[in-house]
């Protein structure tokens, strides 16, 4: 996968000022509030970024937490993680697009089988396509 990269400068102008603040400043959306924290419609769930296809609606799950959750990405490498000691007190999991360093979340280890991990977005750092092909994949 090609690496994507651009200037401070380009992503504000390619980005809304909410989805700079999150993918870009490592913000987080309020819980209840994003477009896809309860949509259940079938397709690809890709970078606002760069578009990089990130998950699968099938791969979807309700985890109460008021953001769209996932129990794997798409393909083991479309989603990078590196430790966020953000909170002092609770180093967290950081979920990253792996072809442009998006910030996209974070990733628990309470999901559901067959993964075990609860990979919690911002609605703000993705797209949904529900043209795309293969939405519906399970385990």
């Amino acid at each position: 996968m090609d690496k994507v990269v651009r200037t401070d400068a380009e992503w504000r102008a390619r980005l809304t000022p909410e989805q700079y603040r999150v993918t870009r400043r490592k913000g987080t959306e309020r819980a209840f509030t994003g477009a896809y924290h309860a949509t259940e419609a079938a397709g690809v769930y890709r970078c606002v970024c760069c578009d990089a296809p990130l998950f699968e609606s099938g791969t979807k799950f309700d985890s109460g937490t008021g953001w769209p959750s996932f129990w794997r990405p798409i393909d083991e490498d479309a989603v990078a993680t590196e430790t966020d000691r953000g909170l002092f007190f609770m180093p967290r999991t950081e979920a990253l697009c792996a072809r442009c360093g998006a910030h996209l979340g974070h990733v628990f280890p309470d999901g559901p089988r067959p993964t075990g991990l609860r990979y919690c977005m911002n609605s703000a750092a993705l797209r949904l396509d529900e043209d795309a092909a293969g939405g519906d994949a399970a385990a």
